[in-house]
């Protein structure tokens, strides 16, 4: 979603803003602006498109100033142009903001009746206008932001400064994640931004803010207010941020770049979880007793949903413990009745996903215990949980999932064998099995990887079609639906994914000769019922796409394509099939032309509903 920074420094702070917005391009964004203060008076300088155009204008319409905040803006209230984008002025206010005001509509009423206009289609504008009113009452700053908050429904993260006040900057959160950096006398000065990274060039002391909570920021600290307004201390925390290294290396996309990292990350993830001597897994730190939990639910938006979905295939059958999958912007809303006793597990690359941290909060009122698998530990998700288990994938920025997901099936996957140990599911022989299965994985994907440019190839082809239908079975259908997902992300191509055993249920009606079908069946115990089900398409000239381990002539029909997977354990199946489908999406998006690591209308840490 949109990103925020602010900075108080000691010299001019327009550059420093600009590049720390870089910093959270992965987030996805539309639009660009950035505003500062100079001898008590408000610039600003604002540009629809990415930050290439804020800078041009910059560089012919300089910002001087030691003081500033920045955005980038993802449209949800207004087109995304320049009048719309962010920073919003009024009276003397300048205002940032992340998340989305729910009773926009209501206090525009009010502020227009009380003589305010309005220049934007946003929500964020109201907020400028709420703390310009409190002003004419003759409040302070402090007093005015305070009193506007009241005011406000929905999430909501936001910066605000103040003409004649170059010494002052005052921040707030309500859903929406919020960090506070602390410089040091080597690099005198606070910060504020959506998260560590953007911050990182600047100071790894870092303190977040929690629900609630509010701001006041002068260049010699911070002082801190929660929801009732009472002063309080935040932890301050150092972070890692300032080591990751955020380039796309001899890659031509970061997307690209992180695929190919993906057996260098799993490597590590297991080594998190795995002791390799023992053959076994390590899971010590967990307070959860999974002997005796009744059931397990488990809930995730868009891709970490599909992780989840191949969790519950992993828990239930090598585990042997029920689990119940929601995807999270359902869940919260169901309401479900939870087992006394249970626990809900939580899965969010960013650690920051607003469907999913809400329903965490519900889940916490049912009593359920939270454990949560993140690639953020510094997170509000993690925060919020009882165990966290960190992916260890390191910085994503693409905006389509790639080495994020497979992290997070290799956690679900140590899970799952730990669960099955604690309820007798697995004696310790199946369990050294599981574990070898699970080392073999990383040198597995390198040879995948080695068949990129067929993959390649056959993307070619794949970019001239309009509908893309993918199949699968058992832990293939959730791979299925993230290879679906990954090609409608990036090359705009409608696709779909169903269970293989629903095809005669309706999709089979859409199958013709220009109809490519995607099949992801690994020779597994129910390899044959897949390819029942594929020489139905076959008898109907659909374009199949066979990825698999079993040979060519396995099939029984004509294939358009072959992708050959290497021989693996069925437990660690998943892993391997969700690296062709992220090539094939990849290099169809390549071929097509669009926008790999940044495609339209996405963001890559969904922070509102």
């Amino acid at each position: 979603m949109c990103g925020i920074v602010g900075i108080i420094g000691t010299s001019p702070v327009a550059g420093d803003l600009v590049d720390a917005l870089k910093r959270l391009e992965y987030r996805g964004y539309d639009s660009a602006g950035i505003a500062t203060l100079h001898e008590g008076k408000l610039a600003r300088r604002r540009a629809k498109g990415k930050l290439k155009a804020l800078e041009t204008r910059l560089n012919g319409e300089p910002l001087a100033g030691n003081l500033g905040i920045g955005h980038t803006r993802w449209a949800t209230h207004g087109k995304p142009t320049e009048v719309n984008a962010h920073p919003h002025i009024s009276d003397g206010v300048s205002v940032v903001h992340n998340g989305i005001i729910e009773n926009f509509k209501s206090l525009r009423s009010d502020l227009e009746k009380d003589g305010f206009v309005f220049e934007t289609e946003t929500d964020t504008e109201v907020i400028a206008h709420l703390i310009a009113r409190e002003l004419k009452a003759n409040k302070s700053p402090q007093e005015a932001v305070r009193d506007s908050l009241g005011s406000l429904e929905g999430a909501f993260a936001l910066a605000v400064i103040f003409e004649g006040h170059d010494d002052l900057m005052i921040g707030a959160r309500r859903g929406s994640p919020f960090a506070i950096g602390f410089g040091d006398e080597d690099s005198p000065g606070m910060y504020i931004g959506s998260d560590a990274i953007a911050l990182a060039p600047f100071t790894n002391k870092v303190s977040y803010l929690e629900d609630g909570d509010w701001v006041v920021l002068t260049g010699q600290g911070a002082t801190i207010y929660n929801e009732k307004n009472e002063e309080i201390e935040r932890s301050i925390s150092t972070s890692m941020a300032q080591a990751l290294v955020v380039d796309k290396g001899n890659h031509r996309h970061f997307m690209a770049k992180e695929i190919h990292e993906q057996p260098d990350v799993i490597s590590r993830t297991l080594s998190h979880y795995i002791d390799l001597g023992k053959e076994c897994v390590d899971f010590s730190s967990l307070s959860i007793d999974f002997k005796t939990l009744p059931r397990l639910s488990i809930a995730a938006c868009g891709t970490a949903y599909y992780a989840g979905v191949v969790g519950k295939y992993l828990i239930e059958q090598w585990g042997g413990l029920p689990v119940d999958i929601d995807i999270a912007s359902e869940f919260r809303y169901r309401e479900p009745l939870m087992s006394e006793g249970g626990a809900a597990l939580f899965i969010s690359q960013s650690g920051e996903t607003a469907d999913s941290l809400a329903s965490l909060k519900y889940c916490k009122q049912q009593n359920q215990k939270i454990l949560s698998i993140v690639n953020v530990n510094e997170s509000s998700i993690a925060r919020e949980s009882d165990d966290v288990l960190p992916t260890l994938a390191g910085p994503e920025i693409g905006v389509a999932s790639t080495k994020a997901f497979t992290c997070q099936l290799t956690v679900l996957a140590a899970l799952a064998i730990h669960i099955g140990r604690q309820r007798g599911v697995i004696d310790e022989a199946k369990e050294s099995e599981l574990v070898r299965s699970l080392v073999e994985v990383p040198r597995l994907i390198s040879e995948v990887l080695a068949y990129e440019e067929e993959i390649d190839r056959i993307s070619h082809s794949l970019s001239q079609a309009r509908d893309v239908l993918y199949l699968g079975r058992g832990m293939s259908f959730p791979i299925a639906m993230e290879g679906a997902l990954k090609l409608k992300e990036i090359s705009y191509i409608h696709a779909e994914a169903y269970a293989a055993g629903e095809l005669k249920h309706g999709p089979i009606a859409l199958i013709d000769e220009n109809m490519p079908v995607i099949v992801v069946a690994p020779e597994d115990r129910l390899f044959d019922k897949t390819i029942s089900n594929m020489q139905e398409v076959a008898a109907r000239g659909g374009q199949i796409i066979f990825i698999s381990d079993a040979t060519r002539e396995s099939a029984g029909c004509d294939l358009a394509h072959h992708i050959v997977i290497p021989k693996c354990h069925e437990f660690v199946t998943a892993l391997i099939t969700a690296i062709p489908v992220q090539l094939l999406a990849y290099y169809t998006a390549v071929h097509m032309g669009t926008d790999v690591d940044q495609p339209r209308n996405l963001a890559k840490s969904v922070t509102v509903e």
